[in-house]
């Protein structure tokens, strides 16, 4: 059974940093694509940041320059370092994980940048 565990959230304010990690145990780790996407109240789940097997990442638009992803594979775990944060930045927060056509998210981890 795949199970992602996300820390890292918080309150920060804006201009600050967080660091999310989200840990994953029943899945081959090294062969997926990782990321996170976020969900504010009532908007759609968005693309945050992925991360391919061969370590090719992918941005959203408004995270661009701003956000880092990495992984490490010996650990299961993939991360996200997150500068500059701005109010717009306050969502919940999803690990996704990517293998052989399936996807598995994470329980979710609230993120609040106050102004």
């Amino acid at each position: 059974q795949v199970q992602l565990v996300e820390s890292g959230g918080g309150l920060v304010q804006a201009g600050g940093s967080l660091r999310l990690s989200c840990a994953a145990s029943g899945v081959v780790f090294s062969i997926a694509t990782v990321g996170w996407y976020r969900q504010a109240p009532g908007k759609q789940r968005d693309l945050v940041a992925t991360i391919s097997s061969g370590g090719i990442t992918n941005y959203g638009d408004s995270v661009k320059g701003r956000f880092t992803i990495s992984r490490h594979n010996a650990k299961n775990t993939v991360y996200l370092q997150m500068n500059s944060l701005k109010p717009e930045d306050t969502a919940v927060y999803y690990c996704y994980v990517g293998l052989l056509l399936k996807d598995y998210w994470g329980q979710g981890t609230q993120v609040t940048v106050s102004s």
